[in-house]
């Protein structure tokens, strides 16, 4: 299987802040951390197989690995995993290279990656995660979800999952031992304000699709449509989203994209088709210096209607290929904070026992700008705090049915 996609979620800025010594040197250790845990005479025969690797082979020679697992083998006081020991070398050799968005997954976390590609969130309590200062925090409380009946806030931060620190997590990490079983209880301890706030929460079915539509302004003449995130789905939701838009008159659109940390190009591209018929949405150059224009053929119903675009640190990668593209063309204007700046595409390859999550090119906007660590700034800035959150303010959607009345 080969999904051409273009995603991350926004706990990858914790790990792209560490310096890149760092993050090779945290690699290397997780790479001896996983050879310590199991044990077969051939072991890195079967690593280099699952990779493609010949044993000894010189682009990359193992042999000091394999002196490492020899001495571990014969000395360790305690059971070795061997089925550990593999995936532990495995997750190894792939971070070592010192990008953060390549990533070796196993079959069971990329069957949880899948399914959430695939819009199948799962239970879980019904919150938006996202990275703010080096902690996984909550952005969002979803609407008639566990955490809002049990009083979690826009700011919480993530202290103790189940028992568990989990301060300095990823958001995935936190995230998946937050998720469970519909029905089942989770113990969730909260950093705010200075104080820690215990809740017992009973996971739910979460619903939250990633395309959703609401008509406000004077007369319900705006369409504001929220996107949680591009999988499977998105596309089709968008189409029907746009044919109503149309069936209704409406002839003003607000996007949200606040939050939408990315997923499948395709979805992203179907959905730019609504504004951008056969022009190009962004450029792809890898290595090689070789560079491709993405372009996608559609119905651009929505082309020629006032359009703003809803950005904030969580737009991460598609969500910035959409607003880029929207912005270049002279579609849209862009209402918020700057982007998350999420500038590399990333294909998934099937290996033995997992999945290999590998960058291959970077993109560019359609006018050659690359938003790498830079992301996308707004021509309107507008800040939203999480106390507007809680409050249920929204000055930046505010800001954007000001902008959108004033244009008439």
């Amino acid at each position: 299987m080969r999904d051409s996609e273009v995603e991350i979620e926004t706990s990858e800025k914790q790990r792209r802040s560490l310096p890149l010594a760092g993050v090779v040197m945290i690699a290397a250790i997780c790479l001896v951390a996983g050879i310590a845990l199991g044990a077969r005479g051939d072991f890195m025969a079967r690593v280099g197989a699952i990779f493609g690797l010949r044993w000894g082979d010189s682009a990359l020679n193992l042999d000091s690995v394999n002196s490492v697992y020899s001495e571990l083998a014969r000395d360790f006081d305690g059971d070795l995993d061997t089925g550990a020991l593999i995936e532990g070398a495995k997750k190894g050799l792939v971070e070592a290279a010192g990008d953060p968005y390549t990533t070796y997954m196993t079959s069971a976390e990329a069957a949880e990656y899948t399914k959430s590609l695939n819009g199948d969130v799962g239970a879980g309590i019904g919150v938006e995660v996202g990275m703010r200062d080096g902690f996984a925090t909550v952005v969002k409380v979803l609407k008639d979800n566990p955490a809002l009946k049990a009083g979690v806030k826009a700011g919480d931060v993530f202290a103790e999952v189940n028992g568990e620190d989990v301060l300095g997590m990823t958001t995935e990490e936190v995230v998946s031992r937050v998720k469970g079983e519909t029905g089942t209880s989770v113990a969730v301890v909260f950093a705010r304000d200075g104080e820690l706030k215990s809740f017992n929460i009973t996971r739910a079915q979460i619903n939250n699709p990633s395309s959703v539509v609401e008509y406000k302004g004077e007369g319900g003449k705006v369409a504001v449509i929220r996107l949680s995130r591009f999988d499977q789905k998105t596309g089709a939701e968008m189409q029907d989203i746009a044919q109503e838009i149309v069936s209704k008159g409406i002839d003003k659109i607000v996007l949200d994209v606040r939050g939408n940390g990315g997923g499948y190009l395709a979805s992203a591209q179907n959905m730019l088709s609504l504004w951008l018929d056969d022009k190009v949405m962004m450029i792809e150059k890898t290595k090689d210096d070789q560079m491709e224009m993405k372009t996608w053929s559609g119905r651009a119903v929505l082309a020629g209607k006032e359009t703003l675009v809803l950005i904030d640190g969580g737009s991460a990668s598609a969500s910035e290929i959409v607003a880029g593209a929207l912005k270049d063309h002279g579609m849209a204007e862009l209402v918020g904070e700057t982007t998350f700046g999420k500038g590399s595409v990333q294909d998934m390859v099937e290996v033995a026992g997992g999945i290999l999550k590998v960058s291959i090119a970077r993109w560019f906007t359609p006018n050659d700008v690359s938003i790498t660590g830079d992301g996308i700034k707004p021509d309107q800035e507008v800040k939203m705090t999480f106390d507007d959150a809680n409050a249920g303010r929204d000055p930046q959607l505010d800001k954007a049915l000001q902008l959108l009345k004033e244009a008439k």
